[in-house]
């Protein structure tokens, strides 16, 4: 990727309306003519920010990356609990799905982009070894037995909960319990 510089409002236009574009109609049915239409601007403005479509992608994850980290931060800062701690993804994810609709944009990511090389991918795959890393950290903090296994499950569940997002179906309450389960199982008990 091209070295981050200070986003001009022609810019910050462009990586809206990617985003846009890109979540709610998917990244390989969108084209640049299209991105460069809904912002405002012109293809040679567009790629002369950004380079490619492929490097607009990875700016659109990555920036969605960084929002929801943050989300994710603050749930796990505002429990004073570690072993509660360790299901805030899952609070996180409920805020964030409020304006979320279309599920996670980096399973669909994944799976229109199937190349390991390409810049998005990479983030995307990030993203999820990121969520399971902290999962463990959180579960390690807990006391948690086996936090490596658990983390792992932790994010399979967490997974499957945005997997089935767009269906008529709270699954989210239902992972939030097992979740909650399967810390509590791991966790040294309560004095």
């Amino acid at each position: 990727m091209q070295e981050a510089q200070p986003m001009t409002p022609a810019g910050r236009r462009i990586v809206a309306a990617a985003e846009e574009l890109f979540y709610n109609r998917g990244i390989t049915a969108v084209g640049v003519d299209l991105i460069a239409e809904h912002s405002g601007v012109t293809k040679r403005t567009l790629y002369n920010r950004f380079g490619s479509k492929d490097h607009l992608v990875a700016i659109y994850l990555a920036e969605r990356d960084r929002r929801w980290q943050s989300l994710v931060r603050a749930a796990v800062d505002a429990c004073d609990d570690p072993v509660e701690a360790v299901t805030a993804p899952f609070r996180a994810l409920r805020t964030w799905s409020e304006t979320n609709l279309r599920g996670c944009a980096f399973i669909n990511a994944l799976a229109e982009l199937p190349d390991p090389s390409h810049p998005a991918y990479r983030i995307a795959a990030n993203q999820k070894l990121w969520l399971r890393n902290l999962f463990e950290e959180l579960a390690t903090a807990a006391g948690c037995s086996k936090p490596a296994t658990l983390a792992t499950r932790l994010l399979v569940l967490h997974e499957g909960t945005l997997a089935t997002q767009p269906l008529p179906l709270d699954t989210l309450s239902e992972s939030t319990d097992l979740a909650r389960a399967l810390v509590r199982a791991g966790a040294p008990p309560r004095r």
